[in-house]
């Protein structure tokens, strides 16, 4: 299976959960699952939540492919799309921004594309980059902080 299509419920991220964790079974790479699937899921509840508003007369797809390097994943819903290079690399405030935030800080590429209707995540998977993995707890510890500060 290389491809999911959901109607824009969220209780259908067990849906998509269970497509991740085939898709890591079938490439062997379930070491990738917690950073893969915590991405996927966000860019999946951003397409229901903000790009479909709940309609579930609309659907959000979930398209896998292998890129240079890893695995791709691309999200795209039917919405009117949004203007997602207002959104910086560090989380808005007011809850504005967290999920492209989690996006970015967890996938090697976040790409937007077709005015923000899609998006494609990749992750390399062919060794462990030591830096880019500091870089990652750095920027989780720094966003949970701020989650403890404002709550």
């Amino acid at each position: 299976m290389e491809n999911i299509v959901i109607q824009s419920n969220i209780s259908n991220l067990v849906r998509v959960e269970q497509f991740l964790d085939t898709v890591c079974d079938t490439m062997n790479i379930h070491n990738y699952y917690a950073t893969i699937s915590m991405a996927v899921l966000q860019a999946v509840e951003n397409a229901i939540v903000h790009g479909n508003n709940y309609d579930e007369n609309k659907i959000v797809s979930v398209n896998y492919s292998k890129c240079k390097g890893g695995i791709a994943f691309t999200i795209e819903d039917e919405g009117k799309g949004f203007e997602y290079d207002n959104y910086s690399d560090l989380p808005m405030m007011e809850g504005r921004g967290d999920g492209i935030f989690l996006m970015k800080a967890l996938s090697d590429s976040c790409i937007y594309s077709d005015g923000g209707r899609k998006v494609r995540l990749e992750f390399g998977i062919q060794g462990i980059d030591a830096s880019r993995s500091l870089e990652r707890i750095v920027a989780l510890q720094q966003f949970f902080q701020l989650k403890k500060i404002s709550v």
